[in-house]
């Protein structure tokens, strides 16, 4: 699933395709992506038809498209949703599902989404933040973020560290990739119990979440199949820079032990056996 780089980077790469364009029509092509939105298929389109998009905005993992009506296009890409910007009349990519077209006649954005886990709603966001996300708290790269206040809820927890920054309501926009890198980075095993880490070394984790994010972003993010492209089409490459995620039995870039991966949480955890050793009390 596409964490905070890879919808960053959709989000930038839809700004100068959508600011200041006024939408003609929509073409709801599949119901699936739509299906969170209370009024269907059809006052999906219909509150669009004539609204124009202002500056799209990101909070974790969720892209949200605001109107000049105060309202916004919640999107969240599931596992493999996609906005791609293509010629009109040029033939769909696979899988289109929603259709934007706009008054200019220029480009048009086409929702697609193999799997469809993903989704798209109009929110009575009123200009902020929309309510079906308020929930979530804000990540790293916010205005609104505090470092200090997320070191508290942290070190408040009675849990594993990786368990801790995966949970959407003390930092968002970390998945299973940046929570191996940060944690290989900074040298702690994902178990390390929340309760026993000092102030000092959550911060260094959280500095260690912002380098891993921040790179992957300058890179374009992590993709590891065609499910996860830009607005172009294009993939990421920080794949080829990952130093734990996805490396099992590859030698630790730091200490060139072999990676071990681990079960954890229904999926698995990358790490180093020499570098991020296990807890003496989790042992």
């Amino acid at each position: 699933m596409p964490e905070l780089p890879e919808v960053e980077v959709v989000r930038r790469g839809l700004a100068p395709h959508l600011v200041g364009r006024t939408v003609a029509a929509v073409d709801v092509l599949h119901p699936r992506p739509v299906r969170r939105h209370l009024g269907g298929p059809d006052d999906f389109a219909a509150r669009l038809v004539g609204r124009t998009f202002r500056e799209p905005a990101r909070r974790g993992k969720y892209l949200w498209l605001p109107l000049d009506s105060g309202e916004a296009i919640l999107a969240h890409l599931g596992m493999s949703g996609q906005f791609r910007v293509d010629a009109p009349g040029s033939p769909d990519q696979a899988h289109v599902r929603i259709r934007l077209h706009f008054t200019d006649g220029r480009s048009e954005v086409r929702f697609c989404d193999q799997r469809m886990f993903g989704g798209l709603l109009v929110s009575e966001a009123d200009g902020g933040v929309p309510p079906e996300i308020a929930h979530i708290a804000p990540d790293p790269f916010e205005e609104a973020y505090d470092p200090e206040a997320v070191v508290r809820a942290i070190r408040r927890r009675r849990t594993g560290i990786k368990r801790a920054l995966l949970d959407q309501t003390v930092v968002s926009g970390i998945g299973n990739i940046y929570a191996d890198e940060s944690l290989w980075l900074a040298r702690v095993h994902y178990a390390q119990a929340t309760d026993g880490m000092t102030a000092p070394r959550v911060r260094e984790l959280l500095d260690a979440v912002r380098r891993i994010m921040g790179h992957a972003l300058d890179q374009g993010g992590t993709s590891f199949d065609t499910l996860y492209v830009d607005v172009n089409g294009e993939s990421g490459y920080f794949d080829r820079s990952l130093n734990a995620y996805g490396q099992e039995d590859r030698p630790c870039p730091r200490c060139g032990t072999p990676i071990r991966r681990e079960a954890f949480m229904n999926r698995s955890s990358f790490r180093c056996p020499r570098c991020q050793r296990l807890p003496r009390n989790r042992r």
